[in-house]
């Protein structure tokens, strides 16, 4: 029987992803998980809107963060883009978006404290290499004919001024928004780390059994993005960017000999700083390798694998929910607002909750990934669904489900999917903090313990699989010539 090249590819995918489930650590430990899930749930239904002090304030300063770092990073991207054809340039971005923000704000921690410049570079550098990419793309799709039309002798600056960016400018101002919105996310979860926004009450809250608090940040967050549309205008813009410094707090001041004594001592390997021989420093480098990466990269993989395609199966299965296709307006409603769920709660929160409701292992991280991710796929897909045309005497139900419309869609999705795979990887990495044996967790370890030179090597590790892994993603969708659009 013939199969076509996205069949093989998407079979190839779903047995790696069963054969990862045999040595994937998938568990339930808990003693009573259901119970529970049912007090958090009650939790939700029930907030407490006012039981947490100081829970307004990280609100604006979970916004505060994102506009300051989405804004230095959209600048700086920009910048980047206008020489990203030179392959030093790519490689540089490459690098510096395949490290997750939380591993960016652990790198500062050391040095910087707990002062506002810790979040925002943490998420200011790697939205540059991500503006940097997305925008040279869009740079480069854009109408040269307009450019043909300017009077000779025009300059370098105003040709790209007049021609190239208006033609650009709606695209620019479309993804930088949506950026916007990823940076609320990665804003709220700096707080893991101690940074006064909303993740640091909500770890709070759980780690005390309050529900109603935790279900009351949760509610005022999906409220905040979902919001964005009326409070995020273009006019509005400047003043929300200018303003938003003075909202940070203020922190610890900066000893500046800590950021000098990081990157002459801390970093530097042990044998080296030591004084020992090259006899030593293989033997330490084995040793990092043995015992640390090589299980950081294994259940890393194993992980990702698992999520990929969980995240598939569930955005198959959830696009229907909005598609105009099937169901009536209510039905539609209730799954705009289950999606909007699922792919506005970041993957870390919901691994978090997950974590403190079943215990630890990879079944509450591979349901995180795939409920944020498939919520995303979902959303995209099904809104692409609502521009197909059916003939009149379409089937209905499960026929028109499986014969109409997945195969009209399925290049589509495999595009976002793919997209996505280096970025559940990323977020896999960065899990480990949470208990689950990936690389993070061993990069948590070696901070813990004050070997940063050990936590450099594997944060670097851990940004060297994901670019292999985003080239690879990149060659599956260029050999399967799917088109695909940046997504957070």
């Amino acid at each position: 029987m013939y199969l076509s090249p996205t069949a093989k590819i998407s079979l190839l995918f779903l047995a790696i992803a069963v054969a990862a489930l045999f040595f994937a650590d998938i568990a339930i430990t808990t003693a009573n998980p259901w119970r529970d899930l049912g007090q958090f749930f009650l939790g939700v239904a029930t907030p407490d809107f006012f039981s947490t002090e100081g829970l307004a304030t990280a609100l604006l300063r979970t916004v505060a963060f994102a506009f300051v770092g989405v804004a230095l990073g959209a600048a700086s991207g920009f910048l980047l883009s206008l020489v990203y054809r030179f392959y030093p340039v790519r490689m540089f971005c490459a690098f510096i978006r395949a490290i997750h923000e939380l591993f960016w704000a652990l790198i500062f921690l050391q040095f910087f404290g707990f002062h506002p410049l810790t979040g925002v570079l943490a998420i200011a550098i790697p939205y540059s290499g991500i503006f940097a990419k997305v925008y040279s793309e869009i740079l480069e799709e854009s109408d040269p004919g307009p450019g043909r039309l300017l009077p000779p002798g025009t300059g370098v600056v105003s040709a790209f001024l007049y021609a190239r960016i208006p033609d650009c400018w709606v695209q620019m101002r479309t993804y930088t928004a949506y950026r916007l919105e990823c940076g609320l996310r990665s804003s709220a979860i700096l707080g893991f780390v101690g940074l006064p926004t909303l993740g640091f009450y909500l770890e709070t809250s759980f780690s005390q059994g309050l529900y109603s608090e935790a279900g009351a940040m949760l509610i005022m967050f999906y409220v905040l993005i979902a919001t964005i549309p009326l409070w995020v205008k273009p006019k509005l813009l400047p003043v929300y960017v200018l303003s938003a410094p003075f909202f940070l707090g203020e922190g610890m001041p900066i000893v500046w000999g800590n950021v000098e004594r990081f990157f002459t001592e801390d970093i530097i390997p042990a044998p080296i700083r030591n004084g020992e021989g090259l006899a030593d420093l293989s033997a330490w480098f084995n040793d990092l390798m043995l015992n640390e990466a090589l299980p950081g990269i294994w259940n890393t993989l194993l992980l990702t694998q698992i999520a990929l395609v969980a995240t598939g199966i569930l955005a198959l299965l959830a696009f229907p929910l909005i598609s105009n296709h099937f169901g009536g307006p209510v039905r539609r409603t209730s799954g705009h607002v289950f999606l909007v769920i699922a792919r506005s709660t970041p993957e870390y929160i919901l691994a978090y909750i997950l974590l403190q409701l079943w215990g630890p292992s990879m079944l509450p991280a591979a349901v995180a990934l795939a409920l944020h991710n498939g919520g995303i796929i979902g959303h995209l897909i099904g809104r692409q669904t609502n521009t197909v045309l059916l003939r009149p005497d379409a089937p209905t139900g499960f026929n028109r489900y499986s014969w109409e419309l997945v195969p009209r869609v399925y290049r589509s999705f495999l595009a976002f999917l793919f997209y996505r795979w280096e970025i559940i990887m990323r977020e896999t990495a960065i899990l480990g903090i949470l208990g689950i044996y990936t690389l993070g967790f061993y990069v948590d370890s070696a901070i813990q313990q004050i070997r940063f030179d050990r936590a450099m090597v594997l944060i670097l590790i851990t940004a060297l699989l994901n670019i292999g892994i985003d080239i690879l993603g990149r060659y599956i969708r260029r050999k399967l010539a799917l088109q695909t659009m940046p997504t957070c």
